[in-house]
């Protein structure tokens, strides 16, 4: 606001006519700045008509000097002012109406996907700002930077909280399973143990892992009872699992007896048409790292444990694995998923709840897929024991499982490749064939089903009819039709991805070799000194990530997630090869803390933004990407430029470092890398 040129003076005196003059002329200067002044305020606050009555009151009392203004020359000027701003505004309306009107009759002309398209971008822009009112409707507490999470929550998976399970009613082993509630969300930064220290790199790291780093006693190690663990030898600060020693042969026995039972040479399990094995219970991962060296990719679950996890331990090993029970609900993978299941001393009761458990390995195994058990159960001692056997050998007859073969503790079953073999059956045997209602190709964890799914899906092919790895991970015109997929989409998804990890890697390098950096299109550093173990790619689309890093030859496995919010193509990515899950991202996913060296979003963010109900915010998401990431973790995310602006505010809640790189190939998107600092927990 500008100041009077002229203060007033005190007092009162006589002037002469001169005096007189000067006096207007000083009058008149004041009248033009106070004009200037109101001018200036109209500008600044176009809307000031609605609060008229308050500025009439606060500026019509004394002049200047104490005395009263001229009523015609300042009010009427003012109210003058005023009228010509309501009539201004009221054209502003109208012309605004009009060009809608105009505008809404040239859309009208255009083709109906131009339209559709317009409609769909004005929608999400509708939805991102909604959503940028919710957070900014924080106030000041939208940049505060998180507090970290208390030492007893180090190892803590949220929605597996037992005794919040139990206060709500759930026992007889559902206490167990996965509940994902309004408290289920991290709120806070988990820090790793007070010894936590950076894993070896592969493959150093898949045989020697920090004590420290993972919640396990001795005396667990000592009591572990399968094959597996019997591997691992605690030497001081270090758990090792020796590749090389006797243990080692005795996996190695027991994938060649698999592989004689199912009638392949030694352990090449791929000229069985076998790929994708998911391990039940699988001790600390040794089986599945075994058959990495066959090209045989293993994913482990097992369920929720405090401590001494097999899925814990099998992540720090840099090995597939995830947090999955077989309770109360179905998994998060489609029908038809995997080649082999694999049960090794699980410790699941098959026998229970009348083989409702059973059913649900029949619906992940695909068509002439196995089911291979090991347990005392199978060579009955005594009279409970053949009870058991009986029930589980006579129901898996019923849902037409063929009996191959059985060693000593092990036996090895196989799915039809019929499915007339269901409609062939006594009335009354075995489960029913579910109905087209109840037969969901891809549930998240929907209560277990007493009836056979999968029956109707166009991807019942039996393993042998299938594409042999590793050619199957490129899909011919035949297999992309059952996904309803043209070879150019893929394609051309693949040749993108391509250039993108050329584009990653040669980003990363320098600065994760940062006292060794290369330059693009050198050779990788030799063994150990690989730059990443495993992937988590929050969006996985076609499995593209995937595919290009296996091709570049990284030595790197992806935990490809499909989002619910967005297409499911995750039965594509699974018959493709590679290992995958369905996950709502506003919740928490099934791992423990400090899983993965790298997490990967492509578009991610816009797929969230452009949901029409919010239940989580970028924090959210964000907060749990921090708990699954490793300490001097990477993040890779890619979206178009205002929402990755609007990340990288937000990560400043996280203390991580960040960079925003354009995208040579896109003029609208931008790279967001980041990584996680490694701050260490205070000794208390």
């Amino acid at each position: 606001m500008s100041m009077p040129l002229q203060r007033g003076i005190s007092g009162v005196r006589v002037s002469d006519s001169s005096d007189d003059l000067r006096d207007s002329q000083m009058k008149d200067k004041t009248e033009r700045a106070r004009s200037t002044e109101n001018n200036n305020l109209t500008l600044r606050f176009p809307f000031g008509f609605l609060f008229s009555n308050q500025s009439s009151s606060k500026h019509g009392g004394g002049g200047e000097n104490g005395f009263s203004a001229d009523p015609y020359s300042a009010r009427s000027r003012h109210r003058l002012m005023l009228l010509f701003l309501k009539i201004s505004l009221v054209l502003i309306v109208v012309i605004a109406l009009a060009g809608s009107f105009w505008w809404t009759i040239s859309i009208s002309t255009s083709s109906r996907g131009h339209v559709y398209h317009n409609y769909r971008r004005l929608q999400e822009q509708l939805v991102s700002d909604l959503w940028d009112i919710g957070e900014i409707s924080l106030g000041p507490n939208r940049w505060k930077e998180l507090e970290y999470c208390n030492i007893e929550s180090e190892n803590f998976v949220p929605c597996f909280n037992v005794s919040e399970n139990l206060a709500l009613g759930y026992s007889n082993g559902d206490e167990n399973d996965r509940f994902c509630g309004p408290g289920s969300k991290q709120e806070c930064l988990e820090l790793p143990p007070v010894k936590y220290r950076v894993p070896l790199r592969w493959p150093t790291g898949k045989d020697i892992i920090w004590h420290s780093n993972v919640k396990i006693t001795a005396q667990e190690v000592v009591s572990s009872g399968s094959i597996t663990k019997r591997m691992m030898m605690m030497e001081d600060d270090q758990i090792s699992f020796r590749s090389a020693s006797p243990m080692s042969d005795e996996v190695e026995d027991y994938s060649h007896q698999i592989a004689e039972m199912i009638g392949i040479k030694k352990d090449n399990f791929i000229e069985a048409g076998v790929r994708t094995i998911l391990d039940i219970g699988c001790g600390y991962g040794s089986f599945g790292a075994h058959l990495l060296s066959k090209q045989i990719l293993t994913m482990c679950i097992a369920n929720y444990e405090a401590s001494g996890s097999q899925v814990q331990l099998t992540l720090e090993r840099g090995l597939p694995a995830m947090i999955g029970s077989f309770i109360s609900k179905q998994l998060p993978y489609p029908s038809l998923s995997f080649d082999m299941l694999h049960c090794l001393r699980c410790g699941i009761d098959w026998d229970q709840k009348d083989g409702l458990l059973l059913v649900e390995i029949d619906r992940v195994l695909k068509p002439g897929g196995y089911f291979v058990w090991t347990s005392p159960l199978t060579n009955p001692r005594n009279k409970d024991h053949l009870k058991r056997w009986n029930f589980v050998h006579d129901f898996a007859e019923s849902i037409c499982w063929t009996l191959l073969n059985q060693q000593d503790e092990t036996v090895v079953w196989k799915k039809t490749i019929n499915t007339k073999c269901y409609s062939s059956r006594k009335p009354g045997v075995g489960p029913s064939v579910c109905t087209k209602g109840h037969d969901v190709e891809s549930p998240y964890y929907r209560p277990l089903q007493m009836c056979i799914g999968g029956t109707r899906s166009r991807r019942w092919i039996p393993i042998e009819g299938r594409t042999r790895w590793p050619s199957r991970s490129n899909m011919n015109k035949t297999e992309l039709s059952l996904y309803g997929l043209h070879p150019e989409v893929l394609g051309e998804d693949a040749e993108n991805w391509k250039i993108t990890v050329r584009e990653y890697w040669s980003l990363l390098s320098p600065l994760i070799f940062s006292d060794h950096p290369k330059r693009p299109g050198d050779e990788d550093p030799s063994p150990p000194y690989n730059m990443l173990r495993n992937v988590l790619d929050m969006n996985a689309q076609f499995g593209g990530l995937n595919s290009a890093l296996l091709e570049a030859r990284k030595s790197v496995w992806v935990m490809n997630v499909v989002p619910t919010a967005g297409p499911n193509h995750l039965p594509m990515i699974l018959d493709r090869g590679f290992v995958g899950v369905l996950h709502n991202w506003c919740e928490p996913f099934p791992t423990y803390p400090r899983t993965y060296d790298l997490v990967h979003a492509d578009n991610l963010l816009s797929l969230q933004t452009s949901q029409p109900r919010k239940t989580c915010l970028l924090i959210d998401i964000f907060t749990e990407i921090d708990r699954l990431l490793r300490p001097e973790g990477w993040v890779i995310i890619r979206d178009t430029a205002q929402l990755v602006e609007k990340a990288r505010e937000t990560i400043t809640q996280l203390k991580w470092e960040a960079r925003v790189i354009e995208v040579e190939s896109s003029s609208e998107q931008r790279l967001l890398i980041c990584q996680k600092p490694f701050t260490k927990r205070q000794s208390i």
